[in-house]
């Protein structure tokens, strides 16, 4: 940790010394989510997506995630459906210090022109104002600014979402 108030937590794929903001957009292209507005959370180990309609079948043996994801705040009518596999199941405890049992993917992450595959645990985030949360296990080798926002950039206007 340094001085300036910012924290070094190292991820795979990332360009050694990456600042990010306390927030940003981030890209999910192996679910299809081109851009997702995301609370950088070193707090938090593990990464969550906001999902609905989670349903789990096996499929030629392998442990299958089907759901959907509204993928921009206070929007329920754009969504973005979902399928995974399965890369384990744990307890995870939530900010409130409730635990619950989540099923966990991994996926490609894209931010700061960047790409590494990152876990996510599978919740209903929807009381939540983001949604989603990249957890300290997803960021080695990024430094984090808590009074910046956005440093990555924005999406192109033609993809801003609502």
């Amino acid at each position: 940790m340094t001085c300036s108030g910012e924290n070094s937590i190292g991820a795979p794929g990332a360009a050694e010394g990456t600042l990010i903001g306390w927030r940003e957009w981030v890209g999910l292209p192996g679910l299809g989510i081109e851009y997702i507005k995301a609370k950088i959370d070193t707090g938090a180990r593990t990464s969550a997506l906001h999902t609905f309609e989670l349903d789990v079948a096996h499929d030629a043996g392998v442990k299958i995630a089907r759901f959907g994801v509204h993928p921009y705040q206070r929007d329920t009518d754009t969504v973005t459906w979902c399928d995974a596999p399965v890369v384990d199941e744990r307890s995870v405890r939530d900010s409130g210090g409730h635990r619950e049992w989540r099923f966990v993917i991994q996926t490609p992450i894209r931010m700061a022109d960047r790409e590494w595959p990152i876990e996510i645990t599978l919740t209903a985030r929807d009381t939540m104002l983001f949604r989603m949360l990249v957890g300290r296990t997803a960021m080695r080798s990024i430094r984090v600014d808590p009074l910046a926002s956005f440093l990555t950039g924005r999406p192109p206007e033609s993809n801003q979402p609502g």
